[in-house]
């Protein structure tokens, strides 16, 4: 039988923007973004805590579209969180007010909130007429500077995060720095992992400048915090554009280093810890392998250890002493989890450098009880029991 393979080439504007007050009418950002695009019609999701911590701004948006022309449907504030990602519900609602207000796929839906509140709002819109113009407004650090420049969206499903899920790149992300004052400080400064992350794969120039400013950046002094942001952002998007594999075809992932164990932290701790937190020691405990398997120098792994310490990250948490029937910590089962996901053969980066990574394929249990061993009892220097 005849075989014909036809190539289909598909490109992809992916807009990263940086402002502050976006929803000012003296800020022209938003107006030429939609302009660009050429539709009218306009829905806006946000997030609940977001008009919480900020209560005039439904009223600023909607004031905002009043005199621009566009075909304006309004405001929907909607729960947000991790528990909005555990079904359907919240994707289903979004779905009944896309169907309600007629928004078809060259309408725009702007999504306002935090990582989780866009995944699962993005996952609603990805899929709503295969896909309608989402413009992204993330509003906290860990969203600003990593999730939300993202080409993904995604549901839990199976006791698994993100199985349900797909690639759609927005047409818009507006990092509009004015929003990172709605979280309390602890999660801004936490949110800075995902930079400290980036930086450790991608950029070791960028490392040593967070190693640098630390204290500042724990201090969340504005400069030098929002600098933080826009540089990590930057780096995560670089890399989903330039980096070869845009929808992940393949079994490698950089940018997700520390992962495999966070996510899997997250769902044993019923999603008590925060992904800042989860993502903290499981980039501590890679850290602490790749000198474990020869890779990374001691020194080097010391530097990036009191790095999360200056920013008051974490590096332990009981979750990680959960055992299964054998006595196998259960955090392990997060690798098997991240190879299905992945598909193909388990890909874990590890570090050779600052800035640099190496692709491995098999970590072994025993030594990563020893590294989770020095976690704990760093840990409990740093915190001693009263």
């Amino acid at each position: 039988m005849p075989r014909h393979d036809f190539q289909i080439p598909v490109h992809f504007k992916h807009r990263v923007c940086f402002t502050r007050n976006a929803f000012d009418a003296s800020n022209p950002l938003l107006r030429e973004i939609l302009d660009e695009g050429g539709g009218r019609r306009v829905l806006v999701l946000v997030e609940r805590a977001v008009v919480d911590a900020w209560p005039g701004l439904t009223r600023q948006i909607s004031a905002y579209f009043a005199d621009l022309g566009y075909d304006w449907r309004g405001v929907r504030i909607l729960p947000g969180g991790e528990t909005v990602k555990a079904d359907d519900r919240l994707v289903r609602e979004i779905w009944t007010e896309i169907d309600a207000e007629h928004i078809d796929r060259h309408s725009y839906v702007l999504v306002v909130g935090g990582g989780a509140f866009l995944d699962a709002a993005g996952f609603a819109v990805a899929t709503a007429h295969r896909g309608v113009r989402l413009v992204r407004f993330p509003t906290t650090t860990l969203s600003q500077d990593d999730s939300g420049v993202g080409v993904k969206c995604a549901i839990n499903a199976f006791g698994k995060k993100n199985w349900v899920g797909a690639f759609s790149v927005p047409f818009a992300v507006i990092n509009d720095f004015a929003f990172l004052c709605s979280q309390d400080e602890e999660t801004q400064r936490s949110g800075l992992i995902e930079a400290v992350k980036v930086a450790l794969v991608r950029d070791g120039d960028f490392f040593r400048w967070i190693e640098e400013h630390g204290a500042q950046l724990a201090a969340l002094e504005s400069p030098y915090f929002e600098e933080c942001v826009e540089r990590s952002a930057l780096a995560h998007a670089q890399h989903i554009a330039e980096g070869g594999d845009p929808f992940e075809t393949g079994s490698s992932r950089p940018l997700d280093f520390g992962h495999w164990a966070a996510h899997k932290l997250e769902q044993l701790s019923e999603f008590r810890l925060s992904h800042a937190h989860a993502v903290a020691i499981g980039l501590a405990l890679d850290t602490l392998y790749s000198t474990h398997g020869g890779w990374l120098e001691e020194a080097a792994a010391e530097r990036i250890l009191r790095v999360l310490e200056t920013l008051k990250l974490t590096l332990w948490d009981e979750t990680l002493e959960l055992r299964d029937a054998s006595g196998r910590r259960r955090v392990l089962e997060g690798l098997e989890e991240f190879r299905e996901h992945l598909g193909g053969e388990l890909t874990v980066l590890l570090l050779q450098d600052l800035g640099q990574g190496v692709d491995v394929h098999q970590l072994d249990a025993a030594g990563i009880d020893l590294c989770l061993e020095q976690l704990r009892l760093r840990a409990a220097v740093a915190s001693p029991a009263t």
